[in-house]
C-alpha cells in the first residue's frame, strides 16, 4: 500500500517541473520518491513475466530488469558529463545490496523465525564470493594502474594518462560483460542443478494470481519509460540540490542515488527472507552487488564513450576502494558456511553506516584522486 501511495509522486513530479517550475529540490525530492515505487513495479512485473517464460528466462529477465532503474539513473546523470556522481552512484550500489540489503534480509530473517539460523545453499553464496573478489580485482586495477602511470619513468603528462585509463577501462569492461555472460551460462545452462533456488522453501514463492503476459510486458515497458522521465527530472535538479542541501553531489550519488535506484531490491530481499527463502534473498543481495560491478558498470563506461561522456574506472576516492574490498570480506565471511543468524545481517548494516558517515563527512577532489588511493592503501 505505501509503495502504491508513493506513485502519486510521478504527476507531483512533473507539475512541479513543468508547470509550477518548483525550486530543484522539491523536484529532486518528487522525482526521488517516483522512482521508489517504479523501480518496485518493475520487480512486480518481472516476476509475473517469469510466471509465463519459466526459470531460465525469468532469471535472464532479472538480469535485465534487476538494475534497470540504477542504470537509467546513471545514464542521464552520464549525460550531464558528471563522472565522479555515476562512480559514486556504482560504489553506493555494491556496498548498499550487499551490506545494507542483505543485512536488512538477515535480520528480518532471524526475528520472522525466531532467531533460529537460517540456512542457504552455500555453493551459491561461494560463487557470488569467488565473483565479488573478481569485483575487488578489476575496479582496483584501474586505479593501481593511474597511480603507475604517475611514477617516473611512465607517462607524465596527465592527457597521456587519462587516455590510457579510458582505454583500459573500456578493455577491463568488455572482459567483465562476457565473465558475467558466462556465468549466466554457468549457473542457468550447464550447472542449474548445482545453483537452483529451492522455491518449495519457506512460505511459497510466485504470485498467488500471475497476470497474463501482456500485461506484466506493459508494466515493464511502461515503468521503464517512467523511470527515465523521473531520471531527467532528478539529473536535471542534482547539482542545485546538493549546493541546498550543503551536501556534495558525490555524497548524493554514493548514498542517496544509490538507494534509491535498488530500494527495490531491499524489499524483496526482506520479503524472501520473511517468507524463509534465504537462497533467494542471498541472491538478490549479493547477486545484486555482481551485477552492478561486472555489468552495469562495464555498460555505463561503454556508453559513456559513445555519448562522448568518457568514464574510466579509476575511483577518485580511496575510501571507494576501501569500501569496495570490505564488502568482499565480511560478505564472505558471513557466508561462507551457508548459515546465518541476525547478528551477523547487524553486523553488515553496521559496516554500511560507518562507511556511509565517512563518505558524509569526506570533501572529495578530481585530479589526483587514483595517486592518493593507492598510496592510501599501500601505506
Amino acid at each position: 500500500m505505501l509503495m502504491n501511495a508513493l506513485l502519486a509522486f510521478i504527476p507531483i513530479s512533473l507539475l512541479l517541473e513543468y508547470v509550477f517550475h518548483a525550486p530543484p529540490l522539491w523536484v529532486f525530492c518528487t522525482a526521488v520518491l517516483a522512482i521508489v515505487p517504479l523501480a518496485d513495479w518493475l520487480r512486480k512485473g518481472t516476476e509475473h513475466v517469469a510466471v509465463h517464460a519459466g526459470p531460465t528466462i525469468g532469471g535472464l529477465l532479472n538480469v535485465t530488469f534487476g538494475n534497470m532503474a540504477e542504470l537509467i539513473i546513471a545514464i542521464f546523470i552520464l549525460m550531464t558529463g558528471n563522472t565522479q556522481v555515476v562512480k559514486a552512484q556504482i560504489t553506493g550500489s555494491i556496498i548498499g545490496n550487499a551490506l545494507l540489503g542483505l543485512g536488512l534480509a538477515i535480520v528480518v530473517a532471524g526475528f520472522a523465525n525466531r532467531g533460529e539460523r537460517q540456512k542457504f545453499n552455500a555453493a551459491n553464496a561461494g560463487q557470488l564470493s569467488a565473483m565479488l573478489f573478481l569485483t575487488v580485482i578489476t575496479l582496483t586495477l584501474p586505479a593501481i594502474f593511474d597511480y603507475t602511470e604517475q611514477l617516473p619513468g611512465f607517462a607524465a603528462d596527465a592527457g597521456t594518462r587519462g587516455n590510457l585509463d579510458e582505454k583500459l577501462s573500456l578493455g577491463v569492461a568488455v572482459i567483465l560483460i562476457v565473465v558475467y555472460l558466462l556465468n549466466l551460462v554457468y549457473t542457468l545452462v550447464t550447472h542449474k542443478d548445482v545453483f537452483s533456488v529451492d522455491e518449495s522453501a519457506g512460505h511459497g514463492h510466485g504470485p498467488e494470481k500471475p497476470w497474463s503476459l501482456p500485461v506484466a510486458l506493459g508494466v515493464l515497458l511502461g515503468g521503464t519509460a517512467l523511470i527515465a522521465l523521473e531520471s531527467e527530472l532528478l539529473s536535471g535538479a542534482l547539482e542545485a540540490t546538493s549546493t541546498t542541501l550543503g551536501l556534495s553531489p558525490f555524497f548524493l550519488g554514493i548514498i542517496v542515488l544509490a538507494v534509491v535506484g535498488n530500494f527495490a531490491e531491499y524489499i524483496a530481499a526482506m520479503y524472501f527472507a520473511r517468507r524463509g527463502q534465504m537462497d533467494m534473498a542471498v541472491n538478490i543481495g549479493i547477486g545484486a552487488t555482481v551485477q552492478v560491478a561486472l555489468l552495469t558498470a562495464p555498460l555505463l563506461v561503454i556508453i559513456g564513450y559513445f555519448l562522448g561522456h568518457p568514464m574510466n574506472l579509476v575511483f577518485s576516492s580511496p575510501l571507494e576502494l576501501i569500501a569496495i574490498i570490505a564488502v568482499a570480506l565480511i560478505v564472505t565471511s558471513v557466508t561462507k558456511d551457508g548459515e546465518t543468524t541476525w547478528f551477523e545481517g547487524v553486523l553488515l548494516i553496521a559496516v554500511y553506516l560507518a562507511l556511509a558517515l565517512a563518505f558524509f563527512y569526506v570533501t572529495p577532489r578530481g585530479g589526483e584522486g587514483a595517486a592518493l588511493a593507492l598510496r592510501t592503501l599501500l601505506g
